[in-house]
């Protein structure tokens, strides 16, 4: 498994991976309420990353449920895409690091360990917060569920949010306790920095270039979208 520091600052680094969410796991749900929550989960991951990689052109004659399906897949893709790193962790025994030429492995495999220690905290923070919010909108709003064609959509949100939080936390436990790390100086990664600097059409037309060498696909819209939420109130 490879994952990539990424400069998104003068001093601030992101990890990022592309590799897809691991979907080997059984579908088949597992008793109880939380096991046939774990395996909706699984199976809106599966579709959204379906979704993602099919490109399929978009329809202009859809109605209000088909507008509102592409909605909820967009804001999971993007959920997907934020806790993709911890997510593939899991399973994961051996990583290889590949960090700007001016970077250590030592300085580099400090960061990963503060990153992850980090992600753990706040991912198992989230993780009750969003369980407790599952469960009381899932007891208050339990009538909902027997109204045919109407979802609780409350708890579907809480309970998704709660078992990505679930996954992550594990991950990040993974990374930190068990998986082997290894670095490669990659030089393309010392182009990205200071490119936030830069107007949009500039900036993109350069990380355009860096993904299109480094094969990775969606590294602008995650260079984005990192600065966008650290530039943030």
């Amino acid at each position: 498994m490879d994952v990539f520091v990424i400069p998104v600052g003068p001093d601030r680094y992101e990890l990022y991976c592309e590799q897809p969410v691991a979907a080997d796991e059984p579908i088949d749900p597992h008793p109880g309420l939380f096991g046939r929550l774990r395996a909706r989960f699984r199976r809106l991951v599966r579709d959204a990353e379906q979704r993602r990689h099919a490109d399929m052109p978009e329809s202009t004659a859809k109605g209000w449920v088909a507008r509102q399906q592409d909605r909820v897949m967009a804001w999971v893709v993007e959920r997907i895409a934020e806790q993709r790193l911890l997510w593939n962790l899991r399973g994961a025994t051996a990583v290889t690091a590949a960090h700007p030429t001016d970077m250590t492995f030592e300085q580099v495999h400090t960061l990963i360990r503060t990153t992850l220690q980090r992600d753990f905290e706040r991912r198992r923070r989230w993780m009750f917060l969003d369980g407790l919010w599952f469960v009381v909108t899932f007891v208050v709003l339990f009538p909902l569920v027997l109204i045919p064609g109407v979802a609780n959509l409350p708890a579907l949100y809480f309970g998704f949010r709660a078992v990505g939080h679930f996954l992550s936390m594990h991950g990040a436990r993974q990374g930190l306790r068990r998986v082997t790390w290894s670095g490669r100086p990659c030089p393309p990664l010392d182009e990205i920095r200071g490119l936030a600097a830069l107007d949009w059409r500039a900036r993109h037309a350069r990380l355009h270039d860096i993904a299109t060498r480094l094969r990775l696909e969606h590294l602008p819209t995650f260079f984005d979208r990192v600065n966008r939420y650290n530039s943030g109130p």
